[in-house]
């Protein structure tokens, strides 16, 4: 069957739906606020001659759906591993370990979800495969599942920056979906097409290693708000949304990146979407006061698929200071950390810098977002006065 023929397969739903399943009320009214954010890589993309549009939504007034069903969706066949109690530390400011989704970053080149019925919403897998296949809702919702917390990353994340976020995600593993397919030995790419078009793409080896990537329909527990790809997304771990977290999608193919370029790779944006290792400080907040004495410090650093191993602190450019490690949420979270500092008067420099758990160092070079994300230290200052 050639990439351009029709595809009329289905997959047939096993029986049972209606047990041992989580029924979701989603009978309301779904809102956003649009907020639309420039960033410094915009100015270093249109530097480059490259034409760039960066809508951040994080949802308010219109409407961008109403969905009236009930929605039933299994238990997933195997669930997220349980988080252990010390995942956070006792750290007054710093944001919970796992992001509701009300407050989960977005960024999209669209200015508004789409409104997707999933009486008549379907995603197709074809390409260069040799059986395509066609899933509606119901029978996505069907398949076994897996069950996964997993931190998502911003290629255009300043150092420091906050479009970083980590959710349980549900969905069916995307390895099964082309094993069923069967994926042709000329593929060498998988690219995601969302319904309004917009493409996102990534090589094949990269599911080689056996990473959790699935095709996403519930986030926190709860059906995909519409603003997060509303009814079913690309989560792949490890890798920039930018090359792999196609939201409201309708099609996966299977192609080569040679002949098939996504919306990013054709604006100049680097091939390879590896995540980077990262970390940042989030309590005390750079330029705040504080008195002298035991200083609270905090934060997370992250490098899906790589894992969190050290984590350390200087002050004034002086030693570099192991900090107190949360436990861990797995290899593809990002990992939360404390440290109390004895703080003197002035004004005081702190850095943070991570060491994954391969012994990697993070990258300090300071580095743009464009084409292929920021690195170096983050570092804030502090005014300490006498108390």
């Amino acid at each position: 069957m050639t990439d351009d023929e029709p595809n009329d397969s289905v997959i047939e739903i096993p029986a049972g739906l209606e047990q041992d399943s989580t029924v979701v009320s989603v009978g309301r009214t779904m809102n956003r606020r649009t907020l639309l954010r420039t960033v410094g890589w915009v100015a270093a993309a249109a530097a480059a001659g490259v034409a760039v549009v960066e809508i951040v939504r994080r949802g308010t007034s219109s409407t961008v759906g109403v969905v009236t069903e009930a929605l039933s969706f299994r238990r997933p066949s195997s669930p997220a591993p349980a988080l252990a109690a010390g995942i956070h530390p006792n750290l007054v400011g710093l944001a919970p370990a796992v992001t509701p989704n009300a407050d989960f970053f977005q960024i999209d080149t669209s200015m508004a979800a789409p409104d997707i019925d999933t009486e008549t919403w379907a995603f197709t897998i074809d390409g260069r495969v040799d059986h395509p296949l066609t899933l509606t809702y119901a029978e996505l919702l069907a398949l076994p599942s897996i069950e996964r917390h997993i931190t998502l990353a911003c290629v255009s994340n300043d150092v420091g920056g906050d479009l970083v976020g980590t959710a349980r995600w549900q969905g069916v593993r995307l390895s099964d979906l082309l094993k069923q397919v069967g994926v042709r030995a000329d593929a060498d790419a998988v690219v995601g097409v969302s319904v309004d078009g917009f493409t996102a793409g990534f090589p094949l080896a990269v599911l080689a290693d056996g990473r959790d990537a699935m095709v996403a329909y519930a986030m926190n527990g709860e059906p995909l708000p519409a603003k997060h790809g509303f009814p079913a997304r690309l989560v792949v771990p490890g890798l920039y949304g930018y090359v792999s977290a196609t939201k409201w999608l309708s099609q996966i193919r299977l192609t080569t990146l040679a002949d098939d370029v996504p919306f990013w790779l054709g604006r100049g944006w680097s091939a390879d979407g590896t995540v980077e290792a990262a970390s940042r400080i989030d309590v005390p907040r750079d330029r705040v006061a504080v008195a002298t004495g035991r200083v609270d410090v905090g934060g997370r650093a992250w490098h899906q698929h790589a894992a969190v191993g050290t984590v350390e602190i200087s002050v004034d450019g002086g030693d570099w200071q192991r900090v107190t490690l949360a436990d861990s949420m797995g290899t593809d979270c990002w990992r939360l950390w404390s440290w109390s500092w004895d703080a003197a008067v002035g004004t005081h420099e702190l850095r943070v810098r991570m060491i994954d758990d391969n012994g990697t160092l993070q990258d300090a070079a300071e580095r743009p977002t464009f084409p292929g994300a920021a690195s170096g230290l983050h570092t804030i200052k502090v005014d300490v006065r006498p108390s």
